[in-house]
């Protein structure tokens, strides 16, 4: 693919991207690149939904190609909390450490083996002929009691891949593109391509 516009500001997350598409496509785009270009309100219910809601709205002011995702973190204990409200958990315009205090205080007294969540990633693609596909990953892991690692963004520091005994944000990069929630979608994304 010549061109593919990525639907974020994050610029963690623009990184993960095009560590993973590079390869498979010559130029990426973000919304740095697009200024003028509205914020979206995502109100979807699902992370499928509110990937659809960011990459159609690129999509059709732009008449390019885009994939947005959506992706988050469900927690059992908490009912699959905080879902689609991940990065808002502590409130609009929340940083990524209130919204792991408010993570660790509602596990508050949750005892480890109760304690297992999954990243949930969602990749929306919308193709200017109209084509739109979206593509599931998932990663298993552990919510820890205190953060550890300096690498990743997000909830990363508390998120122990017990494969490994390291928390996202202790794993080297090139690992964590290999088994996050994001590199199984994006993977998927890629054989897509690779077959259209």
């Amino acid at each position: 693919m010549k061109e593919l516009i990525v639907a974020t500001r994050n610029r963690g997350k623009l990184t993960e991207i095009s560590q993973l598409l590079g390869e498979y496509v010559n130029r990426i785009l973000s919304l740095h690149d697009f200024p003028d270009l509205p914020e979206v309100i995502e109100n979807g219910a699902t992370f499928e939904e509110n990937a659809l809601i960011k990459a159609t709205s690129a999509a059709l002011a732009t008449g390019r190609a885009v994939i947005a995702d959506d992706s988050g973190l469900a927690v059992a204990a908490l009912g699959g909390k905080p879902g689609v409200y991940s990065a808002r958990f502590a409130g609009d315009g929340a940083t990524d450490s209130e919204n792991n205090e408010k993570l660790l205080l509602e596990l508050s007294g949750v005892p480890p083996e109760q304690r297992l969540a999954s990243f949930r990633c969602a990749i929306a693609l919308c193709l200017p002929d109209g084509t739109k596909q979206t593509f599931r990953g998932e990663l298993e892991g552990v919510i820890l009691e205190t953060a550890r690692g300096s690498g990743g963004f997000g909830y990363d520091p508390l998120f122990l891949v017990q494969q490994y005994k390291k928390t996202l944000a202790e794993l080297p990069l090139d690992i964590k593109n290999r088994i996050s929630h994001r590199a199984i979608a994006l993977n998927k994304l890629k054989s897509f391509l690779c077959n259209s």
